[in-house]
């Protein structure tokens, strides 16, 4: 997304207590995006560079208090709810400042000190990348759901009025303008968080959503909904909520069978990938309802092998393949739907190349 779509949808996280995660390579405007939001909103802006704090920084240091030791408040501490606290290079703490930054995250507190109530938190930092320094952060779950991830690639047209705003020099501009693959690297700001969906994500979501218009909603709900619930959700609530498209259930389509067609590639990939998600989390009632109607589940997922590109239904069988290699319960069913599915030829080709 462009620099001033990622302050309009900052600043609407912000305002219902959510916290925007803002990725992109160094110099797109991470910073001067907050700063903006403070100035138009009349805030304080507050900028920790985590990188270079020690813990003692960020939560203060002990103090003899009358019978038991007590936390002095950190020099940075905000006194006033008009304050936006930036916790910038995120990706680069140590992890001593990311177990200290979750307790702000989650309770907006460091040990008994409680940040005033208006306060709004943000966070930016680089893409994983060789050229920047990285902290085991990513790869953490419940630290990365906590925001909503916000990917900005600047647009050389919005630069140019930022450049004619700030008074840049004329061949400056004049450069960009003829030649805008200059402005900034064309690398990827994905930071590759395996996002996945929860109720307390959806909550989040929810909550910013209804700050939006109608016409906001529909333009920026995908990319909102991406950045804290994961691509394959997003897509399916999108197109459900917004197109009005039917996307069907994966329970209606292994035991129901699938009838429909799906608009491209994407589609029938966000399908291949629902299927698997609900076969990795099917617990034992799911595996006996399966096992107990093998031969329809088999055969709607033949018939699902009819509509799905040959790479997309490949990978739905290796997974099966290997899930029929495991013990117990799991193993024992997914072995059984292997041998009915290789009923077929066709399947039998596909699982020898597996």
């Amino acid at each position: 997304m462009t620099v001033n779509e990622a302050k309009k949808l900052a600043k609407k996280i912000m305002s219902v207590g959510e916290i925007p995660l803002l990725v992109g390579h160094f110099g797109v405007g991470k910073t001067d995006l907050v700063r903006e939001i403070a100035q138009e909103t009349g805030r304080d802006l507050v900028i920790l560079i985590l990188s270079q704090m020690e813990p003692g920084d960020l939560i203060g240091l002990p103090a003899r208090g009358e019978d038991r030791t007590v936390f002095l408040k950190p020099d940075w501490w905000p006194e006033k709810d008009e304050t936006i606290l930036l916790l910038d290079e995120i990706n680069r703490a140590h992890r001593s400042i990311r177990n200290a930054i979750m307790q702000l995250l989650i309770d907006k507190r460091i040990h008994n000190h409680v940040l005033p109530k208006g306060v709004w938190i943000s966070a930016a930092m680089n893409p994983p990348d060789d050229e920047y320094d990285q902290a085991e952060l990513i790869t953490d779950p419940a630290f990365i759901s906590r925001f909503f991830i916000l990917e900005i690639n600047p647009d050389p047209s919005e630069w140019i009025n930022w450049a004619e705003e700030n008074g840049i020099h004329e061949s400056v501009k004049e450069f960009i303008s003829n030649y805008p693959e200059f402005l900034s690297s064309s690398r990827s700001v994905s930071i590759r968080a395996d996002l996945k969906p929860s109720p307390r994500s959806w909550y989040k979501l929810g909550k910013v959503l209804s700050t939006l218009s109608e016409e906001e909603v529909e333009k920026y709900g995908y990319t909102l909904a991406a950045g804290i619930i994961g691509p394959e959700a997003a897509k399916a609530f999108y197109d459900s909520h917004l197109k009005n498209s039917e996307i069907p259930s994966v329970e209606r389509i292994l035991f129901e069978g699938f009838d429909s067609d799906l608009e491209g590639i994407d589609e029938y990939n966000s399908l291949v990938v629902r299927v698997i998600d609900f076969l990795s989390s099917a617990d034992d009632t799911r595996l006996e309802k399966i096992s107990e109607n093998l031969k329809k589940v088999s055969e709607n997922i033949f018939l699902l092998s009819r509509k799905l590109p040959k790479e997309s239904f490949y990978a739905l069988m290796r997974y099966i393949v290997d899930e029929s290699e495991k013990s117990g319960l799991r193993g024992k069913t997914f072995d059984a739907l292997l041998s009915n599915l290789m009923e077929h030829e066709e399947i039998v080709e596909m699982v020898r190349s597996i």
